[in-house]
C-alpha cells in the first residue's frame, strides 16, 4: 500500500508511546534513552507548524517564534548525556540532533518560505523514489499520486479538503517571499506554472466528480495562476545570489547530513571522480573496439520486453551471486517503476541510458528496494523506523544507489554485454559534473546558467540535452537543497570506505551478502552513522557545533 510520505511524522509517535508505557518515572528522571524518546515525541509535534487561515504558518513572526522554541528543544537534548548508552541508542541520539540541526539551518540560513517560490508547490503528482521529498517542502502538500482513478466518493471529498490549502497558502506566500535569490525565484516560476498544469490535468480527469472537488480544483488553479503572474511581475526586482556560501554549506554538510567533509573536500573528490569516469570510459571504448554498438529499444513493445526481462535477470543475478537478500516483495517494488517507452526525440539523459541497457539505470533503482525494505522490514528503533526530514538520509539513499551502478559492473553483471560498461562510466561522469556545478553554485561562483552549461559540457556523448526539462530540474533541486547534488558521489565514497573498513575487520568472513544485511538493517540514516553501527568506530561522525 502506498503511504503519504510525510505521514510518518505522526505515525512514529505510536511506537514511541507504546514503548513509553513500560517506562517508570525514575527512568525518565534519570536522563536516559526513555527521556530521548519523550523528547522525540515532543519534537515531532513541534516540527509541524501551527495553522493560519487553513494553511501552515510560515510568516516571519511565526518563524521567529519557532527559532526561539527550537532552542528549548536543543537545550533539552544537550541536557541528556548519552555517553554511557549502548551504541544503538547513542546513534539514535545523533539522529535526533541532526534533525534539530536541519530545522536550525532552515530557520537561520535556507529560509525557503522567504527565498524560494518552489517551496509553495502543493500538488505532487509522483511518488519520490527517495524516503522523503527531495528538497524543502511545506507541511500541507497534496500527494496526488496516492489517489487511484476513478476516485471513490470518499477520495473525492478527501482530495477536495486537501486542495483547500492552496489558496490561503499562496496568499500567505506573497507576504512571506521577501528574499532576493534571483535563480531560485526564476526557477520557482516554472515550478508553480507546473502546478497550474497539474490542476488542469486533474480537472480534465475528474469532470464527473463531486461538485465540491470541482470547486476545490478550480480555486486552487485560480490561486496558482495568479501566484505565477505575481512571481513574474516581481522577478525583475530579484537580483541577488542564491547559493548559501561555503561557510553555511560546510555547517549544513557536517551537522545536518553528518558528512565528514567540507566544500573543498567535495570539490577535490568530485574532480577526481569526474576524471576517473572519463578516463574509464575511454579505456572501455578501447577495450570494446570492433564490437557492435548497443541498439536502443525502438518501440513500446520492445521496451516493455527488454525492461521486464532486465528486472527478472537482475534480481536473479543478485540472488545467484549472493550479493544481497532478494525477497519476493522486491520484484514488484522494482518492476512497477519501469516507466514508459520514450521516443528518441524526447529522451533525457536517463532514458537514453536505459533504452540502451535498462539495468544501467535500474541499478540506481535501489531506491525502490529501500522503500520495500522500509515497509516490509522496519527498523526496531522507533527513531530509525521511517525516513528523516531535511534530507538527512541523502548520503545513504543516493550514495548507495550510485554505488550499485558500479558495484554490479565490477561484480560481473555486464561481462556478456561489455558495451553496457561504457554507460556506467557515462552515468558517473554526469553525476560528477552536476555535483561540481552545484558546489560552484552554492559558493556563488556560478549562476544557474553557468551550472547548467558546466553539466552539459562534462557529460559525455552529448547525452545531457539542454533543451529538456531534466537539466533545469536537477540544478534547481541542488540549488534549493545544499549538499544534495554531491550526495550521489560523496555518499558512494563513504559507502566504498565502509566496505573497505568492514572487510578489513572481518577478513575472510566478509561477504557482500553479510555486508548488505548489516547495512540495510542499520536503517535509512547517514552513512557515517552506519559506519559507526557496523564497525564500532564513531570517528566519522562530526562533533556537535560549538556555536552558531
Amino acid at each position: 500500500m502506498q503511504r503519504n510520505i510525510r505521514s510518518p511524522r505522526l505515525l512514529w509517535a505510536v511506537p514511541v508511546l507504546l514503548l513509553l508505557q513500560t517506562v517508570t518515572a525514575p527512568a525518565l528522571a534519570a536522563g536516559g534513552y526513555p527521556e530521548l524518546l519523550v523528547l522525540f515525541r515532543d519534537w515531532q509535534a513541534f516540527e509541524r507548524p501551527v495553522q493560519l487561515d487553513g494553511a501552515p504558518d510560515y510568516t516571519a513572526p511565526a518563524m521567529l517564534r519557532r527559532q526561539a522554541e527550537l532552542r528549548s528543544y536543543q537545550s533539552r537534548l544537550a541536557a541528556i548525556d548519552p555517553a554511557s548508552w549502548p551504541k544503538d541508542q547513542r546513534i539514535d541520539y545523533e539522529l535526533v540532533r541532526a534533525q534539530m540541526n536541519g530545522l536550525d539551518f532552515e530557520l537561520r540560513v535556507l529560509q525557503p518560505w522567504a527565498r524560494d517560490p518552489a517551496f509553495y508547490l502543493s500538488v505532487w503528482t509522483e511518488k519520490s523514489d527517495t524516503p522523503e521529498h527531495e528538497g524543502p517542502t511545506h507541511h500541507g502538500v497534496v500527494e496526488l499520486w496516492q489517489y487511484p482513478l476513478p476516485l471513490s466518493r470518499a477520495d473525492q471529498l478527501k482530495l477536495a479538503r486537501e486542495l483547500q490549502v492552496v489558496p490561503p497558502l499562496l496568499a500567505q506566500a506573497r507576504r512571506n517571499l521577501t528574499g532576493n535569490a534571483r535563480d531560485l525565484w526564476l526557477t520557482g516560476v516554472g515550478t508553480m506554472q507546473g502546478q497550474v498544469e497539474s490542476l488542469d490535468d486533474l480537472a480534465g480527469r475528474t469532470k464527473d466528480a463531486d461538485p465540491e472537488l470541482g470547486r476545490s480544483i478550480a480555486a486552487a488553479r485560480s490561486a496558482s495562476a495568479e501566484f505565477v503572474t505575481w512571481l513574474e511581475a516581481q522577478a525583475k526586482s530579484r537580483t541577488g545570489p542564491s547559493g548559501v556560501g561555503k561557510e553555511a554549506y560546510n555547517w549544513n554538510l557536517r551537522h545536518v547530513h553528518l558528512v565528514p567533509l567540507t566544500w573543498d573536500d567535495e570539490v577535490m573528490l568530485l574532480k577526481r571522480e569526474l576524471a576517473r569516469a572519463h578516463a574509464s570510459l575511454r579505456f572501455e571504448e578501447q577495450r570494446n573496439r570492433g564490437l557492435p554498438q548497443l541498439a536502443a529499444a525502438s518501440s513500446p513493445a520492445e521496451w516493455d520486453r527488454r525492461a521486464n526481462e532486465a528486472v527478472t535477470r537482475y534480481l536473479a543475478w543478485l540472488k545467484a551471486k549472493d550479493i544481497l537478500a532478494v525477497e519476493d516483495y522486491l520484484d514488484p517494488a522494482l518492476r512497477s517503476h519501469i516507466g514508459p517507452y520514450s521516443p528518441p526525440e524526447t529522451r533525457n539523459f536517463f532514458s537514453i541510458a536505459s533504452h540502451y541497457e535498462p539495468i544501467t539505470l535500474f541499478a540506481h533503482f535501489q531506491h525502490w528496494l529501500d522503500h520495500a525494505w522500509l515497509t516490509n522490514a522496519p527498523n526496531p528503533s522507533p527513531i530509525r523506523r521511517e525516513a528523516w526530514l531535511y534530507n538527512v538520509w541523502d548520503s545513504r539513499a543516493e550514495g548507495t544507489a550510485t554505488a550499485m551502478e558500479e558495484l554490479i559492473l565490477h561484480a560481473g553483471y555486464y561481462d556478456d554485454n561489455p558495451r553496457a560498461r561504457e554507460i556506467v562510466w557515462i552515468m558517473l561522469a554526469q553525476r560528477c559534473a552536476r555535483g561540481l556545478a552545484s558546489l560552484y553554485a552554492q559558493a556563488n561562483l556560478f549562476d544557474l546558467q553557468q551550472a547548467k552549461a558546466f553539466q552539459v559540457e562534462w557529460t559525455p556523448r552529448g547525452w545531457m540535452r539542454p533543451d529538456l526539462d531534466l537539466l533545469g530540474f536537477e540544478q534547481q533541486l541542488y540549488l534549493r537543497q545544499p549538499g544534495y547534488g554531491t550526495s550521489y558521489v560523496t555518499g558512494k565514497y563513504l559507502f566504498d570506505n565502509l566496505v573497505k573498513e568492514r572487510s578489513h575487520q572481518l577478513g575472510d568472513d566478509f561477504t557482500l551478502r553479510r555486508f548488505f544485511d548489516e547495512f540495510n538493517a542499520a536503517g535509512m540514516m547517514p552513512v557515517s552513522l552506519i559506519h559507526w553501527q557496523l564497525t564500532g568506530d564513531a570517528a566519522l561522525v562530526p562533533a556537535p557545533p560549538d556555536s552558531r
